[in-house]
């Protein structure tokens, strides 16, 4: 229907073109001497219109040709930068694909088309890497690193990565510390921070690096939980020792994360044998408080040091609702031997005994014979004690 429209509406223009030059009766007369020529008026304005569309098909020609050498230089450009960006894109499906090999020749060749120079020098590094060619991945980090500042924080990122991959957690922290100096402290640094801190033993850091995360949302408190636990126990295992740093320490610990029963059961030994169990007496009362538990009541033993006896009343008035206890007996007899109550302390180290027989329990009952000069009780008691630790 289009069709038809526009052949009736040309065919109408060419027939009012026709009517309009049947009336034109002028003519032109031109004269170049000895010559003299004269034309209709028409046909000289179908020759000029004629003239003009050859002159300007011509000019168009002549300025194609011109252009031609630039406009096969923009396409060779062209298809250089789509064959570079297709080497690249097929080395970064070989490396996901695990064809490292592949991986580091189509890398190679992105590199050498001059597009995307410094990230495929990062995509070569990482494949071989992956090959444990530690001379080409060499090679290629210092080719990325060439690049100036093109791609230096993924080099960086790359490079902590690695390095902690093949276990140089010096190296990383390196790189990290380079990161985080120029203002780059996102979710990812810190999750390699928090690895390579954690390898160097860095558990102030550690710390600092969990909790933050945490806020982040980028850990979840399962996530958190054993990083801070262990953090905590190495932390207290380094100040072992120096008693008025240990528990400045303990006294430090924000109380959600004295909620954490594992790291309190092995944090306390430590306090105990510097001299400060007494500083963990009210995280195990409240953590007992809330939920009963044997081994953390055993702990509590340790926790008689200036007040053995309100310890005692409070471990008393627990053994009322758990009278079979064989952990509260054994704290309940240690308390009484620190309260110097040595009938007390050995009934309950003996019900102690009697419900679970432990090589701590056995020593206790015989340095208390031994208080009381009884040694053959103390000799048979020491003796069992042996006997347990030798199974």
């Amino acid at each position: 229907m289009r069709s038809l429209l526009w052949l009736i509406g040309i065919f109408a223009l060419a027939a009012g073109i026709a009517m309009l030059a049947s009336l034109n009766t002028g003519y032109v007369l031109l004269v170049l001497p000895p010559w003299r020529a004269q034309l209709s008026l028409n046909l000289l304005i179908v020759a000029l219109l004629i003239g003009f569309v050859v002159s300007y098909a011509v000019l168009r020609l002549i300025g194609k040709t011109v252009a031609l050498p630039g406009r096969v230089g923009v396409f060779r450009e062209r298809r250089r930068k789509d064959k570079a960006g297709r080497a690249f894109r097929e080395s970064l499906q070989a490396l996901f694909e695990g064809r490292f090999a592949q991986a580091v020749k189509r890398a190679g060749n992105a590199f050498d088309s001059g597009e995307n120079r410094a990230m495929s020098a990062i995509v070569a590094a990482r494949a071989a890497h992956a090959l444990h060619d530690d001379t080409r991945y060499r090679i290629w980090i210092g080719r990325a690193a060439e690049q100036e500042e093109e791609a230096r924080v993924a080099r960086l990122m790359t490079e902590a990565e690695l390095a902690i991959e093949a276990r140089r957690f010096e190296e990383a922290a390196d790189k990290l510390d380079s990161l985080k100096a120029s203002g780059n402290r996102h979710i990812a640094v810190l999750r390699l921070s928090l690895q390579a801190a954690s390898a160097l033993g860095r558990w102030d850091e550690v710390l600092r690096l969990a909790r933050q995360l945490r806020k982040h949302k980028a850990l979840t408190d399962e996530q958190m939980q054993p990083l801070v636990r262990r953090a905590h126990v190495e932390r207290i295992r380094e100040l072992a020792g120096d008693g008025e740093a240990l528990a400045a320490y303990w006294k430090s610990i924000p109380a959600a994360e004295l909620n954490d029963r594992q790291m309190v059961e092995k944090a306390v030994p430590y306090l105990a044998d510097s001299g400060q169990g007494a500083v963990a007496r009210k995280t195990i009362e409240r953590l007992l408080d809330a939920e009963w538990d044997g081994t953390l009541a055993r702990l509590y033993a340790h926790c008689g040091d200036g007040d053995a006896v309100a310890c005692l009343a409070r471990a008393e008035g627990w053994l009322r609702k758990q009278p079979k206890d064989a952990g509260l007996l054994y704290a309940l007899g240690r308390l009484c031997i620190a309260a110097q109550l040595w009938g007390k302390a050995q009934s309950y180290l003996e019900a102690s005994v009697n419900i679970a027989p432990t090589i701590e329990a056995h020593l206790a009952l015989a340095g208390l014979f031994e208080r009381l000069d009884r040694p053959q009780d103390a000799h048979r008691h020491y003796r069992t004690a042996a006997e347990l630790s030798a199974r």
